[in-house]
């Protein structure tokens, strides 16, 4: 029989005598196959004890530094401070960790990262010091270069003149660049990078959506803000979705994946204001052309509007005679002459309506009313300045579109522009100010409010003013009373409204109400 093997039983706190004989043997080659430096020292720090895993770090055996002080292993480019501090928390009689920069045998360096701790007696006296330290040179290595390029990647997107935000999966703003939250402050009544992103999030609409739902990148989205300045400001928008491992430590083995939204702004305001002032030459022309095509127009109607009184008075005088003379009309001479006048004059209205120009068929279009806002004050900024009337533009922020035909709906704010101008240029008028803003309207209605300093319009007339040939101007001023005549007309075809506001003391408020899709032809 062989001789049984003594145990360990873990039954009883007490530890048997052949346990005892055996654990100082366990322990030593614990602490001799540990995968991490251990060395014990006097506490003078000279080293008592160093295991395998010492030897391979440092590149001295143990008989070589047996004997020897731990500062065998110092290459004096650690701070003393460190040191101090090292014997000072020793000293309490407490462990200290932290890193230091050691030398191997061959000379080469490394970072030690280090903890010390002491060793007690049964009375709670130090007896020796237990070092342990493993070599992290290749681990700081790795988080330095890491460290590096996070802020080489950070300077290079902060520098970057893109606007650039990332929302994590609540739509909330993880990151954003300075050039977002200087957009952000120009854009938004709170100056929020929030704020910009519920903007966005309303312009873009349905590729903003598709990112949000399904990860569907998009590119080159352009939208525009008005806000009222010199010139508004064109984005060209771009989104993708980055996915990011889930870092939490529940799902280490089970690793899920988080969708972040990636949203880059390039500011093209001085490319779309290049275009717009090349427009702008263009739309002069055009509108030249129109304008004299509507004097035309207007010049025709009223010859025709003066005719057909004297016409219309030589019928009725003439079926008054035809009556009266009963048998005898036809021989009547006076009758004979109203007869031929009759027919000359119906001739004359007929060849002046044929002559008439025609205006050309449009097809309606999604038509921005601010946008066309702004070409008419930047196309009257020479009447303007000339008046020294002073603008005041306040759009609003996000404008729904309209159907309708853009030069009509150009050729009516221009009007009403062109009658608050006239309103002004009365030498008695001191205060010259031009109010022009829009807005929507109990979300059906897009509301354009055009409010002059002038002399205002009298209550009695805030409707007759409406009707063609009708003009509050003296005499000796230009136009036949079409102007608001002509707005009406085109507001009707947009089946919309508008008024002149009875409650505006302060000059004259021309209100217009245009919904988002007018019906019609």
């Amino acid at each position: 029989m062989t001789q049984a093997q003594p145990t360990c039983s873990t039954a009883t706190p007490a530890i048997p005598a052949a346990c005892a004989e055996l654990l100082p043997e366990v322990f030593r080659q614990t602490a001799e196959h540990a995968p991490i430096a251990i060395s014990i020292t006097d506490l003078k720090a000279n080293i008592l004890y160093a295991n395998r895993a010492f030897s391979s770090i440092t590149g001295y055996s143990s008989e070589e530094v047996i004997g020897k002080n731990e500062a065998l292993l110092s290459n004096g480019t650690t701070p003393r401070l460190v040191y101090q501090a090292l014997w000072s928390r020793l000293a309490q009689k407490k462990p200290w960790s932290g890193v230091l920069v050691n030398r191997r045998k061959d000379g080469s360096l490394y970072l030690a990262e280090l903890t010390v701790a002491p060793v007690f007696d049964e009375h709670g006296e130090t007896l020796y010091y237990l070092g342990m330290h493993r070599d992290s040179s290749d681990l700081h290595e790795l988080e330095q270069r890491v460290s590096n390029q996070r802020l080489m990647i950070e300077a290079m997107v902060n520098a970057a003149p893109a606007a650039m935000v990332v929302l994590d999966h609540q739509q909330r703003v993880a990151l954003s660049n300075p050039s977002f939250c200087r957009l952000a402050r120009e854009l938004t009544s709170d100056g929020s990078s929030e704020g910009l992103v519920a903007l966005l999030r309303e312009n873009l609409a349905s590729p903003f959506a598709a990112l949000e739902s399904q990860g569907r990148a998009f590119a080159g989205k352009e939208i525009s803000f008005d806000l009222g300045g010199h010139a508004p400001r064109w984005l060209s928008c771009h989104g993708m979705a980055i996915h990011i491992e889930d870092e939490r430590a529940q799902v280490f083995f089970a690793p899920g994946e988080e969708r972040y939204l990636l949203l880059t702004l390039n500011d093209i305001s001085e490319l779309r204001q290049k275009q717009q002032d090349s427009h702008l030459n263009a739309l002069k022309a055009l509108l030249a052309e129109e304008e004299l095509l509507a004097g035309m127009r207007e010049t025709f109607s009223g010859a025709i509007h003066r005719l057909q009184g004297p016409v219309n008075l030589i019928s009725a005088a003439l079926r008054m005679l035809e009556r009266r003379l009963g048998d005898q009309a036809g021989s009547d001479p006076v009758l004979a002459a109203m007869r031929e006048a009759s027919a000359a004059g119906m001739e004359a209205l007929d060849s002046l309506s044929g002559a008439m120009p025609l205006r050309p068929t449009e097809a309606k279009l999604p038509v921005n009313v601010n946008q066309l806002i702004r070409e008419v004050i930047s196309l009257c900024t020479d009447r303007l300045l000339a008046q020294g009337i002073v603008v005041d533009w306040q759009p609003a922020l996000r404008l729904p579109w309209v159907m309708g035909v853009e030069s009509r709906l150009r050729s009516m704010i221009k009007q009403l522009v062109d009658n608050a101008i006239d309103a002004m240029s009365h030498n008695q008028i001191s205060r010259r100010e031009l109010l022009v803003s829009t807005r929507v309207e109990n979300q059906q209605v897009v509301r354009l409010e055009i409010s002059d300093s002038g002399p205002g319009i009298e209550p009695a007339l805030l409707l007759k003013v409406f009707e063609p040939f009708f003009s509050t101007k003296p005499p000796y001023q230009a136009g036949h009373g079409m102007g608001l005549a002509m707005v009406q007309e085109i507001v009707t075809e947009h089946a919309g409204t508008v008024h002149i506001d009875s409650d505006y003391h302060d000059g004259c408020r021309v209100v217009v109400e245009l919904p988002f899709s007018a019906a019609g032809n």
